[in-house]
């Protein structure tokens, strides 16, 4: 699977967060004006010292967006444990991920990959009982569907109370949980424990569970595979950043990271390729 995010991606969203024009960047960097919106567009840059120079202007790891932007990396296939199941899903085209995890006849769904049809089938082949839905943000392509899921299998469903708002339909109040930092949802033998994590929007939550063998950590649209998500709004930035470094990025190497959009990746991997990741203070 190709990375969610490229230059361009990286660029503007790196750009628009920070409030800095491409005049200004073109003044901090020293390149024109009409080539920084040439790569924003999705032109390929030149060469190295095109990439270092918007990196540093930006304050984002010159190493890791060479790696993205000249050298096509990619994160090391993960192996995913058999009690999660992906849910690939589409918005006019546009590919979005959700999970299941389940142990001992029991599920959790980790958002509905806006594919609710994809998700009750699962439920109902595989005959376990929905304990909730943990939705990582209120965005249609990660929650819009959870009133089919609820028709046939009613369960909670746990989200930041600053994004009830971005539901297209809202739960009634006493299915409707706000989770607080480090909460723990049992789901047969395991835990999965919530981590408050605002940026992409201003609820976001990303879902830890400490397997022994495959620890895994669910962040939706906070990070990607070499990149973040779109802070919503962009004053949410700074927030956003910090969330992916201490959050995210502070859980060990091990863990892999399993996003809304694009690959599979690791905290190693992130720590080593992200661009983001030095760019808190």
């Amino acid at each position: 699977m190709p990375l969610e995010d490229e230059l361009c991606d990286i660029l503007k969203k790196s750009r628009i967060g920070q409030g800095i024009s491409v005049v200004d960047l073109s003044k901090m960097t020293g390149l024109p004006g009409s080539d920084i919106t040439a790569l924003e567009r999705g032109d390929r840059p030149r060469d190295r010292t095109e990439v270092r120079a918007l990196a540093m202007g930006l304050g984002l790891r010159a190493e890791p967006l060479m790696q993205i932007a000249l050298e096509q990396w990619e994160p090391v296939a993960q192996r995913q444990p058999t009690w999660v199941e992906t849910i690939h899903g589409s918005i006019n085209g546009y590919g979005v991920q959700g999970y299941v995890v389940h142990d001992d006849g029991e599920a959790l769904l980790i958002d509905t990959a806006y594919n609710a049809p994809a998700m009750i089938e699962f439920l109902s082949r595989q005959r376990v009982r929905l304990v909730g839905i943990c939705l990582t943000h209120g965005h249609a392509d990660h929650a819009d569907g959870i009133e089919q899921i609820l028709q046939s299998h009613p369960a909670p469903v746990y989200l930041g109370a600053e994004d009830v708002e971005l539901l297209s339909w809202r739960p009634p109040q006493s299915q409707l949980m706000t989770p607080v930092h480090g909460q723990t949802i049992a789901v047969g033998r395991l835990a999965v424990h919530c981590l408050m994590a605002p940026g992409h929007t201003a609820g976001g939550i990303c879902y830890r569970v400490d397997d022994a063998q495959t620890p895994l950590c669910f962040v939706g649209d906070t990070l990607f595979a070499g990149s973040i998500g779109r802070s919503n709004p962009s004053t949410l930035y700074q927030t956003h950043l910090a969330s992916v470094r201490t959050t995210v990025l502070g859980l060990p190497p091990a863990y892999g990271l399993l996003p809304g959009h694009g690959p599979a990746t690791t905290v190693e991997e992130e720590l080593a390729h992200n661009p983001f990741y030095a760019s808190v203070p």
